[in-house]
């Protein structure tokens, strides 16, 4: 059951995707629709889930479970895999790889491989203050909070010189 996303509660249970590539117009709105399509008809062994989407930057999508109302399974969490697949396969583009880092230059958002982030990190093109995106949050209030964050407070920080 689709709600909007400001109406989840802070503890609701949230995964990153970051798309390799923005998105265009047209590609939010299509991925805006199926996003609800799938929400609506998301279960947890046949109990309806409440959760929601947002889209930031035009590259990241973000899934978000209100496990107030019903607990996510390993069933429900494999179907909202496979409608990220999905999206991958019909817009040609890479939504689930761990590998990439993202990372904020002013207002641009960059996207490297880990180990050229290491190299920038080496090299002091990326500094403690770095904003990066921490995909690992977990929760509403987490991604609300430490998602865009300086990397000396993230995970990237081992990463500094």
């Amino acid at each position: 059951m689709f709600t909007e996303y400001k109406n989840l509660p802070d503890n609701s249970r949230v995964w990153i995707y970051q798309s390799d590539r923005e998105f265009t117009p047209n590609e939010v709105e299509f991925i805006s629709t199926k996003a609800e399509d799938f929400i609506n008809q998301w279960t947890r062994h046949g109990d309806d889930l409440k959760g929601s989407f947002t889209i930031k930057y035009n590259q990241f999508l973000i899934l978000a479970v209100d496990e107030s109302f019903n607990d996510v399974s390993g069933c429900s969490i494999d179907s909202s895999v496979r409608f990220i697949q999905k999206i991958e396969h019909e817009l040609k583009l890479d939504l689930m790889d761990k590998l990439n880092v993202t990372f904020k230059n002013e207002d641009h958002i960059n996207l490297v491989k880990l180990a050229d982030f290491q190299k920038f990190a080496k090299a002091q093109k990326i500094t403690p203050e770095t904003i990066v995106f921490n995909n690992m949050v977990n929760t509403k209030e987490d991604f609300e909070k430490n998602w865009e964050i300086p990397a000396k407070q993230s995970w990237h920080k081992r990463f500094l010189v």
